[in-house]
C-alpha cells in the first residue's frame, strides 16, 4: 500500500510546448503546465466547464520523452506524485509552489 500514498493520475492537455533544462550533470529537467477539464450541470441545467490548471516537472528518461514527443495542446495521460516546496523571491518574499513529477506519460492525441 505505501506505493498508493502519494500518487497522482491526470488526463489533460499541455498548456504551453515544454521548457527542457539542462543540468550541469548532464540531467535533464523539463516543467510545463497541463489543463484538466471537469464537465458538469450546474443548478439551471447548464453545461459548465471547470478547469484546472497543473504545474508538471519531469526529470531523466522522463524528461527526455517529453523533449522528444510533447508539444502545446497534445492530449496526455501522466502519473506522478504531489511535491511542495518553498523559495524565497529577489524581494525577499516566500513563494510556495505544488508541482506533479511526472513518473510516466503517455500521449493520448493521434499524430
Amino acid at each position: 500500500m505505501n506505493a498508493l500514498r502519494n500518487k497522482v493520475q491526470l488526463i489533460g492537455n499541455l498548456g504551453n510546448n515544454p521548457e527542457i533544462i539542462q543540468l550541469e550533470s548532464g540531467r535533464k529537467l523539463a516543467k510545463f503546465s497541463m489543463a484538466t477539464n471537469e464537465v458538469y450541470k450546474n443548478s439551471q441545467g447548464e453545461k459548465v466547464t471547470d478547469t484546472q490548471w497543473h504545474n508538471i516537472v519531469a526529470w531523466g528518461k522522463t524528461a527526455e520523452i517529453v523533449e522528444n514527443y510533447l508539444t502545446q495542446g497534445k492530449e496526455v495521460i501522466l502519473e506522478g506524485k504531489l511535491t511542495s516546496r518553498s523559495y524565497e523571491t529577489q524581494t525577499g518574499e516566500k513563494r510556495y509552489v505544488t508541482e506533479v513529477v511526472a513518473q510516466e506519460v503517455m500521449i493520448l492525441t493521434k499524430s
